[in-house]
């Protein structure tokens, strides 16, 4: 099965079609005060209107009050949650839209436990475990630490990089793959030839 592609952390419309026209299949937009990649609601909306039909926007949210979710639900054109902190599962369904559930994975975390809690997500988003941030670290994490079977789709993130892309599909065989800073040519703002390289070695 093909392995789809998440390019996180868009703030440019440029970005997103230069993604979109590499093949991505879903783009990430950041709603976290904290992250260089965050981007107001108006920037969302506008990013959100230049992407085409059946690519999936994904708004991404760490430990956010009702308020902040449903001001963005409200303004921008949003298919999937993806949520990063640590929300419960009820915190998580109760704005009626898909949702991932992003685990920030070191040696002592039960993977199969989480599945097993978040059953109503539509994938656990798996990621390297910093004390620095949340997510966009460009950490890797051992991928020895996913068991071979979770019960659920995973996404791949992490550190991902054209140059490690491949071997990661290899060894985990994720649903898909989550990419930020590993296609960037500064936080925030995507690398076109990046990107058709990562795009690339996916498909490879």
């Amino acid at each position: 099965m093909r392995t789809r592609v998440k390019i996180c952390g868009i703030t440019r419309v440029e970005d997103v079609l230069s993604a979109v026209e590499q093949g991505a299949d879903a783009i990430g937009l950041v709603f976290y005060a904290p992250s260089p990649r965050c981007v107001t609601i108006a920037q969302a909306a506008a990013i959100s209107a230049a992407v085409p039909p059946l690519v999936s926007v994904v708004a991404l949210f760490v430990n956010p009050t009702q308020q902040e979710v449903n001001a963005v639900l409200a303004n921008v054109n949003i298919d999937l949650l993806q949520f990063h902190g640590d929300e419960s599962e009820a915190e998580c369904v109760q704005y009626g839209l898909p949702y991932l559930k992003a685990i920030r994975v070191k040696s002592d975390t039960n993977l199969i436990q989480y599945a097993q809690t978040f059953t109503s997500a539509k994938a656990l988003l798996l990621d390297a475990h910093s004390h620095e941030a949340v997510g966009g670290t460009g950490q890797v994490f051992d991928w020895n630490l996913i068991p071979h079977s979770m019960g659920k789709s995973i996404i791949l993130a992490g550190g991902l990089t054209p140059d490690n892309v491949k071997e990661a599909i290899k060894q985990v065989k994720p649903y898909a793959v989550d990419v930020s800073g590993g296609v960037e040519q500064a936080k925030g703002i995507k690398d076109v030839i990046k990107i058709a390289a990562f795009m690339a070695a996916v498909n490879g």
